[in-house]
């Protein structure tokens, strides 16, 4: 692919709706009014972002929050030094599952609820009474993503080992859906529209989200490597710009119905609208007849939601220590803490870091100051 000229940054994409920001900003013009011409390529799997932006067929991407981190880290494929200059939106994965697991999670007192601690303990009630019998398999977009490690955090707080008791296997975003309608996965953790689609379908149910394991959590950020960062500071502080302008857009409720449209479109996500609004709108459908209203399911705008924050990095890295993906050095600390750039934003904008949100849903606090220590104490371990 030609590289980038002038003023023009090639995006690449993957159809989630978490792409919603980039999309925006090529679409509405909040590119071309600070100047940009952002051309999105639309990729079919995680490995293929992460690829193509090594090798600078991408400037920038919507990246997995933990990937930057792994390729800084030189422990993924293809790793070059990358920074996150931004967020791009807040929670938007939930975990689904087969009609048919879901009819057994209800047997062992699954509540209905999307309550991720009672979910959880039904599904190792399943799990025990099959005695180890042909573990169930759950499939991720990514093993360096906070699908994987919100999977296995929901799983290990109910005592279930993700390495032993089930099988997680890795397929791009939009199969997920289909691979559960054909009985090649029991359940999975994916980005919105592909929980969705199963729903409606009726051949899955959400059992928990995101935003109930960890709120206000980042999912998708801006990457880049550190050499075009260095080499294009001005025009990469456009795009922040353009990318934090289409934020207040998407996130304003009166334009949902219009950026469902947008984003379903044969360039983006390829899906009927319907798939697109339940998320947007925070009213979600566990099932078809089970509706959740969850208004911070995903976020899009606000500081929180654009601010890359050290300390979620930290947490990132600390379950890469706990599933044994790294070992834990100060130096590889100072590497991740350096990866998250909140200066470049508030440079770009003026919107300024606020508190990380380290609450999660078994109550265990999260210390960025004691990584090594808190991903040593968990019981359940790799």
């Amino acid at each position: 692919m030609r590289r980038a000229d002038g003023d023009t940054v090639i995006a690449g994409f993957i159809p989630l709706l978490d792409s919603a920001l980039l999309v925006t900003a090529a679409e509405r013009g909040f590119a071309a009014r600070e100047g940009v011409t952002l051309k999105l390529v639309r990729e079919t799997s995680w490995a293929n972002i992460r690829d193509r932006i090594a090798i600078g067929h991408f400037d920038v991407a919507h990246m997995l929050a933990p990937m930057p981190i792994a390729a800084s880290l030189e422990i993924t494929s293809l790793a070059v030094p990358m920074l996150v200059p931004m967020t791009l939106g807040l929670g938007g994965n939930a975990i689904t599952v087969s009609n048919i697991l879901w009819q057994r999670m209800c047997d062992h007192g699954a509540p209905r609820d999307g309550d991720p601690a009672g979910t959880a303990r039904a599904l190792k009630g399943v799990i025990s009474a099959s005695g180890g019998s042909a573990p169930l398999r759950f499939g991720v977009v990514h093993p360096f993503s906070g699908h994987a490690y919100e999977l296995r955090y929901w799983l290990a707080a109910a005592g279930i080992d993700p390495d032993r008791d089930v099988e997680i296997t890795v397929l791009p975003p939009p199969l997920m859906a289909d691979a559960l309608a054909a009985d090649r996965l029991d359940g999975y953790c994916v980005g919105e529209p592909w929980n969705t689609a199963a729903v409606l379908a009726g051949t899955g149910r959400i059992v928990t989200t995101k935003a109930a394991i960890w709120p206000k959590s980042p999912e998708k950020v801006l990457g880049v490597t550190r050499k075009w960062a260095a080499s294009n500071s001005d025009l990469l502080a456009a795009l922040i710009r353009a990318l934090a302008g289409a934020a207040t857009w998407c996130a304003d409720p009166q334009n949902h119905r219009e950026l469902a449209e947008l984003l379903s479109g044969p360039d983006y996500l390829d899906c009927p609208a319907e798939y697109c609004r339940p998320a947007l709108s925070g009213e979600l459908l566990l099932s078809r007849d089970e509706p959740l209203s969850r208004p911070d399911f995903l976020s899009f705008a606000g500081q929180a939601a654009l601010s890359p924050q050290p300390a979620h990095a930290l947490w990132f890295y600390s379950q890469m220590l706990r599933w044994g993906q790294v070992t834990h050095s100060a130096e590889r600390e100072a590497v991740v803490r350096a990866t998250y750039r909140p200066d470049l934003l508030e440079a770009a904008t003026g919107v300024r870091a606020e508190a990380a949100s380290l609450t999660f849903f078994d109550g265990v606090g999260f210390d960025p100051d004691a990584v090594a220590d808190y991903a040593a104490a968990f019981p359940v371990r790799a």
